[in-house]
């Protein structure tokens, strides 16, 4: 799955935040899941990297190890981020949570829904509405409805102040 979002977000303007690529122990929620096959093919590649049981038999990254010295306050980066280049994952290889990073498939009062992550400061220049009817209209909402509905452990569940772009 290539970007959806290169309409409204650059690669280049991603490459040069990268704070999606960060996470304190209290943001450790939003660490994107991975199945057991993506963990092996991974491993193999880039070497081991620690994981640990998410819900729905997924793994997310296991950062504690950094937060144990550094403090949990602390950013800490993703194994597969580059301070330099950014990310070394292909887009095959990038799990879905990455893929649509500010979007996220969510579960709200048992429906589904997609929102968008607060904290991007690329996507929050962008007015609300614009980035609504854009998700809509594009097709990028039942894209990713679609993959959740095939592939149920990407689902998050919902989070307030997460802004809802599209529901099922």
């Amino acid at each position: 799955m290539k970007s959806l979002l290169s309409p409204v977000l650059s690669a280049g303007q991603c490459a040069q935040c990268k704070f999606c690529c960060t996470f304190t122990a209290a943001e450790a929620w939003e660490t994107p899941l991975f199945s057991k096959e993506s963990v092996r093919q991974l491993s193999q590649t880039y070497g081991l990297f620690a994981v640990k049981d998410a819900e729905g038999g997924s793994y997310t990254l296991d950062l504690s190890a950094y937060w144990n010295e550094h403090g949990e306050k602390e950013y800490a980066p993703c194994p597969f981020l580059d301070p330099r280049s950014g990310c070394v994952l292909t887009e095959d290889e990038k799990p879905f949570d990455c893929k649509i990073w500010p979007l996220r498939v969510m579960r709200r009062n048992g429906r589904l829904v997609v929102a968008l992550t607060p904290t991007c400061v690329e996507m929050n220049k962008i007015p609300l509405e614009r980035l609504t009817s854009f998700v809509q209209d594009s097709g990028i909402a039942k894209i990713l409805f679609d993959e959740a509905e095939k592939t149920p452990w990407i689902i998050k569940e919902y989070r307030d102040p997460f802004p809802v772009l599209a529901e099922k």
